[in-house]
C-alpha cells in the first residue's frame, strides 16, 4: 500500500492534558501545551504543524487539566480541515468511564479512549506529546515502521548522559531494534556505541499497529499493579515479545544537533525562547516550506515610534516583535514581544518575554523576566533588578528568571491603563 494510503489509515492521538506544575504561574489557568511560545505561537502549534506537514489529517487531542484555553485555541485556530473528507483536529476530554478519575498515566489516557480508536478503525495509531518544541516529518517514521514490520516504533533522540534521568533510555541492536529500555535511570545510562557521553532517549512518540495497541492496553488496564504508563509498563513487556524499533529523529532544519526541547520548566521555556534570537537559530521559524501554523489575530503591523513629546526615538535590537506591538520611545533588547505589547517612552525591556497585551509604563525597566498576558507595569517600576523584592511578589527561578502572572495587580496607575485594549481572551 502506498505511504499516502498508510497515512490516511493512521489515527493521531496527542496527549495534551499536561498540568505543567514546573511552569507555574504560567499554567495556573492554562494547560502546558497552551503556554505561549515565540511570541506568535502556543507550544501545541509545533506538534500540530508537524502533523499537517507530514500528511496526517485525523487528529484527536486528549485534554484534561485547565483545558478551556487550549480548546478555544484549537477551535478558532485549527478548524480548517474538512470533516466531510474525514479530516479533523478535535479535542477529547476525559470520559472517566464512570470512575470519576483523571487519566492515571500515558497508557491510561489512551485506554480511556479505546472507543475512539474502535470507531475510527485505523490501521496504525500515532501517539504524540503536545508539549515539545521541534520540527519532524512523522511520515518518515511511519515508513520505517512499515519497512521493519514493527509492532511498535518509538521516536528516539540523542541526549547527553547527564540528562538521562529525565527520559526513557534505549539500547538498540541490528537495524535499530530495541534490546532494552529503562525509564528515567538514576545512574549508569547506556551510552550510544562510538559516541561517549551520549545516550538514546525516548521522545514520547509512538507508532503502534492498532490491534497490538488495543490488546496491550486492555491487558494493562486489567492489571491493578500497573502504573498504566507506556514507559514503565507497556514498552518493557513488548520488547521481550514483539518487534520494537527506534526511529532516529531527523531534524527538519538539518542541523548537526537535532533541535528537540522539552520546555517543562520556566528556565527551559525561557532558554528555548531566547534561542530564537540568535543570528542563525537552531529552530528556523522562517522556513517557508514548513511554516508553524497558529491562531491568526487581526492585529496591525508592529511599529516603533517617537515618544509623545517627539524627543526620544525607539530602539529595538536582536528582538522579535509580533503584530500589534508598539515601542514608543522605549528600548527593547534581546526580547520577544507578543501581539499588542506596548513599551512606553524611556522604558527598557531586555532579555525578556512579554506575552500578549503587556504594557510597560514610562521609565519602567524589565530584565530577565516573563510577563504573562495583560500585565501593566507601572511607570518607573523595575522588575528583575532586585531579586529579594521580586521574590516577595512573583515567582523567581534559581537562575534568576522573574515570572509575573497574568493580570497581576500592581495597584492603580492611570498611565498603564489608559492604553490597554479590552482583552480578547484574557483568561488564556
Amino acid at each position: 500500500m502506498p505511504l499516502t494510503s498508510e497515512l490516511k489509515e493512521t489515527l493521531t492521538l496527542i496527549l495534551a492534558g499536561g498540568q505543567g506544575e514546573r511552569l507555574r504561574p504560567l499554567t495556573i489557568k492554562r494547560a502546558k501545551p497552551a503556554v505561549p511560545f515565540g511570541g506568535s505561537y502556543r507550544i501545541i502549534d509545533f506538534t500540530l504543524s508537524n502533523c499537517i506537514h507530514s500528511g496526517l489529517r485525523r487528529i484527536f487531542l486528549l485534554t484534561q487539566y485547565q483545558a478551556r484555553s487550549l480548546e478555544e485555541h484549537i477551535r478558532f485556530g485549527w478548524n480548517f480541515l474538512p470533516r466531510r473528507l474525514e479530516q479533523f483536529i478535535s479535542t477529547r476530554p476525559p470520559h472517566h468511564q464512570g470512575k470519576g478519575l483523571w487519566y492515571q498515566g500515558t497508557a491510561d489516557a489512551i485506554y480511556q479512549n479505546l472507543d475512539t480508536i474502535e470507531e475510527e478503525r485505523p490501521r496504525h495509531v500515532l501517539i504524540l506529546a503536545g508539549d515539545h518544541i521541534y520540527k519532524m516529518d512523522y511520515s518518515r517514521m511511519l515508513r520505517e515502521h512499515l519497512i521493519h514490520r514493527a509492532a511498535l516504533t518509538i521516536g528516539g533522540v540523542k541526549i547527553p548522559v547527564s540528562q538521562a534521568h529525565h527520559f526513557g533510555i534505549f539500547q538498540v541492536g541490528e537495524r535499530n531494534r530495541v534490546t532494552s529500555f529503562v525509564e528515567k535511570p538514576k545512574s549508569n545510562a547506556p551510552e550510544i556505541p562510538g559516541q561517549p557521553g551520549y545516550c538514546l532517549a525516548s521522545m514520547g512518540i509512538y507508532v503502534f499497529e492498532t490491534d497490538e495497541l488495543v490488546a496491550r492496553l486492555k491487558t494493562d488496564g486489567a492489571d491493578p499493579s500497573s502504573s498504566h504508563d507506556f514507559g514503565k509498563d507497556i514498552i518493557p513487556k513488548m520488547i521481550k515479545e514483539v518487534p520494537v524499533y527506534v526511529h532516529n529523529f531527523i531534524d527538519r532544519d538539518g542541523g548537526e544537533e537535532p533541535y528537540w526541547r522539552d520546555v517543562g520548566t520556566i528556565d527551559a521555556l525561557f532558554d528555548a525562547n531566547m534561542d530564537l534570537l540568535s543570528v542563525k537559530p537552531m529552530l528556523n521559524l522562517y522556513d517557508l516550506d514548513w511554516p508553524i501554523y497558529s491562531l491568526w489575530h487581526a492585529d496591525p503591523p508592529a511599529k516603533t515610534v517617537l515618544d509623545e513629546s517627539g524627543g526620544r526615538r525607539a530602539e529595538v535590537t536582536d528582538s522579535l516583535l509580533c503584530p500589534g506591538v508598539i515601542v514608543s520611545g522605549g528600548k527593547v533588547r534581546r526580547s520577544i514581544l507578543a501581539n499588542r505589547a506596548y513599551v512606553d517612552e524611556n522604558a527598557l525591556v531586555e532579555d525578556s518575554i512579554l506575552f500578549g497585551g503587556v504594557v510597560v509604563g514610562k521609565s519602567a525597566k524589565v530584565k530577565r523576566a516573563i510577563l504573562d498576558k495583560w500585565v501593566k507595569v507601572p511607570d518607573g517600576y523595575e522588575i528583575g533588578y532586585d531579586r529579594e523584592k521580586d521574590s516577595k511578589l512573583f515567582t523567581v527561578t534559581e537562575s534568576g528568571i522573574t515570572v509575573v502572572p497574568a493580570n497581576f495587580d500592581f495597584g492603580t496607575s492611570p498611565s498603564t491603563t489608559e492604553r490597554t485594549p479590552e482583552p480578547y481572551s484574557a483568561w488564556n
